[in-house]
């Protein structure tokens, strides 16, 4: 049985913003079928501050995508949307890398989209920031390192994102214990994108890069001078490579993806609030180790998955401890804290307790040739190191598969070789950074 057929055209149809109702409204079409996305922001956002429109460009051109992917049309038409070459750049990458695991899973070729339409850029003056960093917050280990150091910095926020339906909980919980101001926005799909059927395609859409555009706005919006993102270094490097090209489940956290959001943003504002994330240079263990240094925040962080899903009464209230994103977080987590503290986290389901799941960290450490889950999860090299350090402490003596898998990690590198920092960065625009250090 054949697949969906592609559309022939995507259209960017018109960018609404209402200061009033402080809401930020994306028109589109698919061939005849419209669709209709509207992001919410609080009290504390003024989007009839300078810039602000030409920013939120950006937002429509990246959330766009969602409903693109519902068809894969083959033309892309902006229309007369004010998109220079670095946006249009930002925008090519977003649909080739961004959406390269959705084309992987629906055997597509995106690459021979063809984006017409869109007229020249002017740069938009905007006032002198007076605050300091905004941290998009999702409640996992890395946004609260980043945000722990931006504590220490004038004027700091976080900046969550919530579905329509409502907050997220697991999110919720780690910003109340940071106790930093939130801004707030409510990002609201059209319903039509949830109709099930064969004239459908389905899959991931780069979201970091939507969560940061929809920052970048309330960071112009509310005098912010820079967002201050949480993506290491190993966001970097691709989930798998397929006839020679990679497919990255994290693109979006990428350096690359990183570097055209930046570029396009500076073409868009002048001056325009700084763009980078603070862990760029750091691995994964690096992060978990000075996460473990935050003991008072073990009790209210999660990263599971199940608990961010769009309908409430599907979402996870604690940690299934059963996909390979808890499996992930409890072994990164492994060489600095207590099995007896993580056994608690995952309420007696530790995923590294559970024998059954060798044959999942076999696959994350890089022993057997199996293609990698498209979950956020650290390199190969990242996740034997973990696994040797955990397998070497006293209190996992008790657990002979790890000792056993642990000496079939020929990837492994001392642990102190993957605390050091180094590698590509522009964290050095950030004040948040520095606070790492």
């Amino acid at each position: 049985m054949s697949g969906p057929a592609r559309a022939s055209t995507f259209a960017y149809r018109r960018l609404e913003i209402d200061p009033g109702a402080r809401t930020v409204t994306c028109h589109y079409s698919l061939d005849d079928e419209p669709f209709v996305e509207v992001a919410t922001f609080d009290e504390a956002v003024d989007l009839a501050a300078p810039g602000v429109e030409a920013v939120a460009v950006l937002y429509l051109l990246l959330a766009g995508l969602s409903y693109y992917k519902a068809g894969a049309a083959r033309v892309v038409d902006l229309g007369a949307l004010e998109v220079g070459g670095p946006t249009r750049a930002l925008l090519t990458d977003a649909i080739v890398h961004g959406l390269a695991e959705f084309a992987h899973r629906n055997a597509l070729d995106l690459t021979d989209v063809a984006i017409v339409g869109g007229g020249p850029t002017v740069r938009v003056p905007v006032p002198t920031p007076t605050a300091g960093p905004l941290v998009p917050f999702g409640g996992g280990i890395d946004s609260i390192v980043t945000a722990s150091a931006a504590r220490r910095q004038r004027g700091a926020a976080l900046f969550v994102v919530s579905p329509g339906a409502g907050p997220l909980e697991a999110i919720e919980r780690s910003a109340r214990a940071l106790g930093l101001p939130v801004v707030r926005c409510g990002r609201t799909l059209d319903p039509g994108l949830r109709r099930a059927g064969t004239t459908r395609f389905d899959g991931h859409v780069p979201v970091t890069a939507i969560v940061s555009s929809l920052a970048l706005i309330a960071a112009v919006a509310t005098g912010h001078d820079a967002v201050a993102m949480s993506n290491e270094r190993s966001a970097s490097s691709p989930t798998l490579v397929v006839d020679g090209q990679p497919v990255n489940h994290q693109w979006s956290k990428s350096l690359a993806c990183e570097d055209r959001l930046r570029a396009a943003l500076d073409e868009r504002l002048e001056p325009s609030p700084a763009y980078a994330s603070a862990l760029r240079d750091r691995s994964e263990l690096w992060v978990a180790a000075e996460f473990a240094r935050h003991d008072e925040l073990l009790d209210t962080f999660m990263s599971c998955n199940r608990a961010f899903r769009q309908d409430p009464s599907t979402r996870a209230p604690t940690w299934c401890g059963e996909c390979d994103k808890c499996l992930f977080t409890d072994l990164v987590l492994s060489p600095f804290v207590t099995r007896e503290r993580l056994e608690g986290v995952f309420g007696g389901r530790e995923p590294l307790g559970d024998p059954a799941r060798v044959p999942d960290l076999e696959v994350l450490c890089g022993v057997v040739d199996h293609p990698r889950p498209f979950e956020c999860v650290g390199d190969a090299d990242e996740c034997a190191t973990a696994l040797v350090a955990a397998a070497s402490r006293p209190d996992r003596a008790g657990q002979p598969h790890l000792a056993a898998l642990a000496s079939r990690c020929p990837g492994a590198k001392p642990l102190d070789e993957l605390l050091a920092v180094g590698g590509p960065t522009h964290s050095s625009l950030l004040d948040a950074a520095r606070d790492l250090v």
